[in-house]
């Protein structure tokens, strides 16, 4: 074979042998070789930016995690709150406390200030003690725990529990606790016996039964001596601790004293609350809410200097000092006219915004041609009256057309489909995807032969036949809103704002129609979701560029609150001595009024009913806030919603107020009061679903009916209603059994409001014929709306 051509043989076939591979052949060397190369650059030039990124990730990570360490450890960071909670009468606090105390402070004085600067432990903390008894206290302290200590006694054993190391205000206090969202935890164990072996098993079962109580990474310490105390300190100044997500949202202070500036012209005051900086920056020009009092502007915030350094000469030159408690002022911030947020609590409503103009002539020559369409067809005469006759006989016909009893033409309207057709044999109604088709046979039932007995009855026995059939139907629980007709009142006044719905599922509403006059002080988004989503942007783009008018968290200031009422600011001065005092920063409209809703619970421990519109103290993540809700049922299916009388045990429900926006998510607690002296009891807990003024929530009533003779699919049903024209009026709504039938009304009988029924299948005689009649429902406005403004 002549020629430079190199002798490419095929490979030899193997069974692991890949496609590629096969067909290598068909490639030529150099075109192999070339590829080769290149994929191999590729190869190396893809792993290698792999590992660089990868290195560049792990060293993000690193520098993370040593500047929060550096936080933590510095002077820069607030110090550290630790709330120490008995969940027993059994334990003894103030010895822990004061162990606690003497470690970190190292000195024997009697007098010591609950916030320590430890130069040993490099750490600065907060001791705060939850008092026994005292529900209120001890969720404000736990909502600015950084470190919440279960402490427990190993020798105590209660009952009615289902820990025997916790007993029933242990047990309530921890399920709200939960609710709020768990801080980082420990349990401290007191009371170990000395004995090395009962003392380790007495640890063992006390951690193995408290165990399932508290998260997976919450660890248990013995804390009967100082060194195991030591051993926990030790510890703590290095844990890496969490908050609830809803608490680093936004800035906070947790006040360490509360002062006030009287003004007697003007009746308000301005409030001074100091304390460090928690979460995140505050700006002057920011609304902030002070806990059960409102929310307010900002005068002025002054920096001061901090009281508790770590730097051991003059932490030593503080205490020594008789101004501690008075720090210097290093600066001061006042706010910017043109940037400070507005306080906006309510719309005000134009009075002449729903006013109707005055006519056109276009309307007022069809509003005459209607009144005489309705004049002629309303018009009754006799036969063989002339229109001479017609004219002075006139008005007294018309009186008697109106006034009669069968010449109703008006009736209520059947939304989305009511169009019933009188005068045909069959009717086709559709709801929920069924059609039904009743039939009208005069065969089927006499219609001249059927005389209702109920024209001889008396009002008395009426309402004593009445009370025999609710006594036996008071058990049934599936229909909690059956209401009964009025005797002394037309039915169709009695219900004249309610509606039939042929399906509450696919009927249309209109969110807008027929608003109360409460909607027109209230505020709504037009797209509530991306409006959130924009506010939170804006807040983490101030807190990532220190602008002008901000102070850094960990700072150490002085807010001057003003506008707020005088008796409430002198009702702070005094909770502030028992309970911590927080004002957190507000996001922008968050002072404004409007629908907010709450996935709400009923508590397991509170036992009376809860009735819709009933007066509620709402704590919303910081925030507190009087609302009257309406409660109501969620469907998924379907824009509409059913409101619940009362709020019921074991189930989630809907609950709608009136109340300043916030935004979620945000954990609620629900407490009602029990009197004036008593304290407000926890009712129900849950948290913020959402802001929706437009969510339809509709009040259902039962009007039932009973048969009293039937003949196959017909059926002569009392008392329902009490006279025949309120059969005619709701006459277009659908009826339904208690045990599935479906069918209408096709005339009055008799004079005490019996009727004559059609329905798709033969009634039992122990069935009752319903008919379901809505209107729409909304929350009710309160006349303060914070818990402290009442005073």
């Amino acid at each position: 074979m002549g020629g430079s051509r190199v002798q490419v043989n095929k490979a030899h076939k193997t069974r692991f042998s890949s496609k590629s591979s096969r067909n290598l052949h068909k490639t030529s060397a150099n075109d192999r070789i070339t590829n080769a190369k290149s994929e191999r650059n590729f190869a190396k030039g893809a792993r290698a930016a792999r590992v660089q990124r990868n290195k560049a990730i792990r060293k993000q990570k690193k520098d993370a995690v040593l500047k929060e360490r550096r936080e933590l450890t510095g002077s820069k960071s607030p110090p550290r709150v630790i709330v120490l909670f008995g969940l027993s009468a059994a334990v003894d606090l103030d010895s822990l406390s004061d162990d606690l105390s003497s470690l970190l402070s190292k000195q024997s004085s009697g007098v010591m200030s609950p916030t320590i600067a430890s130069p040993e432990y490099r750490t600065r903390t907060t001791v705060l003690k939850a008092p026994r008894g005292d529900l209120l206290s001890c969720m404000e302290m736990a909502k600015v725990a950084d470190l919440l200590a279960f402490v427990t006694s190993a020798s105590y054993a209660c009952e009615g529990t289902d820990s025997c190391y916790i007993d029933s205000f242990g047990d309530q206090c921890l399920s709200v606790f939960r609710s709020l969202g768990l801080p980082s935890t420990v349990v401290f164990i007191r009371d170990l016996p000395t004995e090395l072996k009962q003392r380790n098993e007495l640890k063992k079962m006390c951690t193995s039964t408290l165990a399932s109580e508290f998260p997976e990474d919450c660890k248990f310490y013995p804390a009967d001596t100082k060194d195991e105390l030591h051993k926990f300190l030790w510890l703590f100044k290095e844990q890496r601790l969490k908050a609830p997500h809803w608490r680093t949202q936004r800035p906070y202070i947790m006040a360490h004293k509360v002062d006030a500036v009287h003004d007697d012209h003007s009746g308000k005051s301005t409030l001074l609350l100091t304390g460090y900086l928690r979460a995140r920056s505050l700006s002057v020009n920011q609304l902030v809410h002070v806990s059960g009092a409102g929310d307010f502007q900002l005068s002025k915030i002054e920096i001061l200097k901090d009281p508790f350094p770590l730097n051991s000469k003059k932490n030593e030159d503080l205490m020594d000092s008789d101004e501690m408690h008075d720090s210097e002022a290093i600066g001061s911030l006042a706010p910017d006219p043109q940037n400070q947020e507005p306080l906006v609590v309510e719309n005000e409503p134009d009075p002449l915004a729903g006013e109707q103009t005055w006519p056109t002539e276009a309307e007022i020559a069809k509003a005459d041609e209607d009144q005489k369409l309705k004049k002629i067809r309303r018009k009754t005469l006799p036969r063989g009256t002339s229109e001479y006759q017609a004219a002075w006989i006139v008005d007294d016909s018309d009186k008697e057309s109106s006034d009669g009893e069968y010449d109703y033409d008006d009736g209520m309207v059947l939304d989305e489909g009511g169009d019933v057709q009188e005068g045909n044999a069959y009717l086709d109604i559709d709801g929920d995807g069924a059609s039904i088709k009743f039939g009208d046979s005069e065969d089927e039932l006499d219609n001249d032969s059927v005389m209702m007995e109920a024209d001889n009855l008396t009002r008395e026995k009426i309402q004593d036949e009445l009370k025999e059939l609710k006594e036996k139907h008071a058990a049934d629980e599936e229909y909690p809103d059956e209401v009964d007709a009025p005797l002394d009142a037309p039915a169709r006044k009695r219900f004249a704002k309610y509606r039939g719905l042929k399906s509450f599922r696919t009927s249309s509403w209109d969110p807008k129609e027929s608003l109360p006059q409460d909607y027109a002080r209230i505020f709504q988004f037009d797209n509530i979701k991306r409006t959130q989503k924009h506010i939170l942007a804006k807040a983490l783009e101030m807190e990532q560029e220190i602008r002008d008018g901000c102070i850094p968290v960990g700072s150490y200031a002085r807010l001057h609150i003003k506008g707020v009422p005088s008796a409430v600011a002198s009702k702070l001065s005094v909770l502030g001595k028992t309970i911590p005092i927080t004002a957190c920063g507000l996001f922008q409209h968050e002072s404004k009024i409007s629908v907010l809703h709450f996935s709400v619970k009923k508590h397991e421990a509170y036992d009376a009913p809860i009735k819709s519109k009933e007066e509620l103290i709402f704590h919303v993540g910081f925030r507190q806030f009087v609302g009257r809700p309406l409660f109501s049922s969620e469907f998924i299916n379907t824009d509409k919603n059913k409101m619940e009388r009362f709020l019921h045990a074991g189930r989630f429900s809907v609950a709608s107020i009136y109340a300043p926006i916030s935004f979620p998510p945000l954990p609620a607690i629900i407490l009602k009061r029990a009197g004036e002296d008593a304290p407000p009891a926890v009712v129900a807990f849950g948290s913020l679903k959402t802001i929706d003024p437009d969510r339809i929530i509709l009040k259902r009533a039962i009007l039932t009916g009973y048969p009293q003779r039937v003949s196959k699919r017909k059926a002569a049903v009392k008392y329902m209603f009490h006279n025949p024209e309120d059969v005619k009026w709701f006459k277009p709504v659908e009826l339904y059994t208690k045990c599935g039938l479906r069918g209408r009304i096709k005339e009055p009988v008799g004079t005490h409001g019996a009727m004559k029924c059609l329905l798709n299948g033969v009634l039992g005689q122990s069935d009752t014929v319903c008919m379901n009649l809505f209107k729409r429902s909304y929350p009710k406005w309160t006349n303060h709306h914070f818990p402290l403004s009442d005073f």
